[in-house]
């Protein structure tokens, strides 16, 4: 059934916060069967949110419109939608009073324009739609043919309003809804364009189910989707069968999550050497929950002196005319062996490159050298090359090292 969401909120139209109401509501659409294929954002002016329910009536069968509920001049959201759909607006008594009791429980004046908080719209087949965060009461009204679902703004009572009281009216009154079942696939060491590439026959000709492509730096999602579940195991099987070099996890998951999972599971512990990713690989290990029994220790050593010092790398390969440099597979190397041989651990893996925003030893931006050394194993080493601003460089490089050492464990 097509589905538009109306977000109200002159904030939300000019950028002043974000629109996490409708990525919410959107993907809660889809688990109930609901085909989202309009989302508007609307000031707080009645005459444009008319218009915009509209043109949504002429393109969707439900409307789930968020914001304007509130006690204020500008929360216009009910008294719009009553005037488009020429119905009334009354009390709706159990929200009245609680909204008196509230001031009174609290010995506090109540301010007499709180009390359209508790209004709903008249008619048939209306309802009130309690909400349990808050004071402001949502509605939810069949009309004309359209489903309309108002919900309040702030996402701690939207949420718990719609999942508690309008996906249970919406599916009384909309029989035969189909969830739309869906299964994500991830990837890494390759970039959204590759993907696309090697998946072009599948996206071009797709009908259902659906293909679509997700990048994230340094990652890339695949997410096949079908109302009949049986539709998604062949194309996903083609999917791996393609990209199975690059495959890390077959739900969302992000490789730092994968890495600490894997390690928990095999009790392994890990060590991390950093030069020009300056700790960011070593953050994202530590944001996982867990990481405390995997993550033994982390250096950055960002100059020559503190690689000569904290890991000992040997200086002839840092300095001298036909040195190979920081910036090697040498380095790399020997600061992945170096790292395994201090701390004992299970395996380690090491960073070196280009972060720019200029040269380094003669070397372009974007080159990173990875190595990963594992206890009674050869430590390997990989060259990246990639763009992008210094900080894309670094968030890059860590990922693509998160997903070798992912291979080795």
């Amino acid at each position: 059934m097509k589905t538009e969401i109306i977000t109200i909120g002159t904030e939300i139209l000019l950028g002043e916060i974000v629109n996490t109401n409708a990525q919410y509501l959107a993907e809660q659409c889809a688990n109930v069967g609901l085909d989202v294929y309009f989302q508007t954002v609307v000031g707080d002016n009645k005459t444009r949110f008319i218009h915009a329910l509209e043109i949504a009536a002429q393109r969707a069968k439900v409307i789930v419109c968020t914001g304007g509920l509130g006690p204020t001049d500008d929360d216009l959201t009910k008294e719009s939608l009553a005037e488009y759909l020429d119905e009334a607006l009354e009390y709706d008594d159990a929200a009245k009073t609680k909204i008196e009791h509230f001031f009174t429980n609290r010995n506090v004046f109540m301010p007499p324009n709180n009390l359209k908080q508790a209004l709903r719209i008249s008619g048939d087949e209306a309802c009130s739609l309690a909400n349990d965060n808050g004071l402001a009461i949502g509605c939810a009204i069949h009309k004309n043919g359209c489903y309309f679902i108002l919900l309040p703004g702030p996402p701690r009572e939207m949420k718990l309003m719609f999942q508690s009281y309008a996906v249970p009216w919406i599916l009384q009154k909309a029989t035969g809804l189909q969830r739309l079942e869906s299964k994500m696939l991830c990837f890494a060491g390759i970039g959204e364009s590759s993907v696309a590439e090697m998946l072009h026959d599948l996206i071009k000709n797709q009908t259902d189910p659906s293909i679509a492509t997700y990048a994230k730096e340094g990652e890339v999602l695949v997410r096949i989707a079908s109302k009949n579940v049986n539709q998604i195991a062949p194309i996903e099987a083609q999917i791996k069968q393609r990209l199975t070099e690059y495959l890390y996890a077959e739900q969302e998951r992000t490789l730092e999550q994968v890495l600490i999972e894997r390690c928990l599971e095999k009790k392994i512990r890990i060590a991390v050497a950093e030069s020009c990713t300056g700790g960011l690989l070593s953050q994202l290990i530590t944001s996982v929950p867990g990481s405390s029994a995997v993550l033994h220790s982390a250096v950055v050593a960002y100059t020559n002196e503190a690689k000569q010092d904290l890991l000992n790398i040997t200086r002839s390969l840092l300095e001298g005319e036909h040195a190979p440099g920081a910036i090697s597979e040498q380095t790399a190397t020997q600061m992945a062996e170096n790292m395994l041989k201090q701390c004992g651990v299970d395996y380690t893996v090491a960073v070196t490159g280009v972060a720019g925003p200029g040269e380094s030893e003669g070397k372009p931006v974007g080159l990173v050298y990875i190595a990963v050394a594992g206890n009674g194993k050869s430590t390997e080493v990989y060259e990246y090359r990639t763009g992008g601003t210094r900080s894309i460089v670094q968030i890059r490089a860590a990922k693509y090292a998160l997903f070798k050492l992912c291979q080795k464990i």
